[in-house]
């Protein structure tokens, strides 16, 4: 699969996101698709996913992801960009990947990239002790 229909798999799957398609999603996820958030949580499977992403559109109707920059490398796409929510935990930059297979996308990453993240972390260490 050449690099232009890597990225159009991964820039559709975002659009299905913003448009909180769930049908959408799901004929753009694999069957074993993982979903991996900023603090490393898994979740694993198109049902569970799909359960998973109903729950946050119902929760957080306003959130939108916005793309600054998008790039590819082998079958992987890195897009660069904000998220935009009322919720303010939501709010912020980002970077995420979307591994894709055979025009479907097999993961699904978020990074925060502000201030989110080191509060998430903080958070985790002080729970540690």
């Amino acid at each position: 699969m050449d690099s232009s229909k890597i990225m159009l798999t991964a820039l559709r799957f975002n659009e299905r996101i913003n448009q909180q398609d769930l049908e959408g999603l799901a004929e753009l996820m694999t069957d074993d698709h993982a979903f991996i958030d900023s603090g490393g949580s898994v979740t694993k499977g198109k049902d569970s996913m799909i359960q998973s992403w109903r729950y946050f559109f119902e929760k957080y109707p306003d959130y939108r992801n916005e793309l600054t920059h998008v790039m590819v490398q082998d079958n992987v796409v890195v897009m660069v960009g904000y998220s935009r929510c009322s919720y303010k935990p939501l709010d912020g930059s980002n970077v995420w990947t979307a591994k894709i297979r055979g025009e479907r996308v097999s993961e699904w990453r978020v990074y925060w990239l502000d201030q989110r993240q080191e509060e998430d972390s903080i958070k985790r260490i002080r729970h540690k002790k």
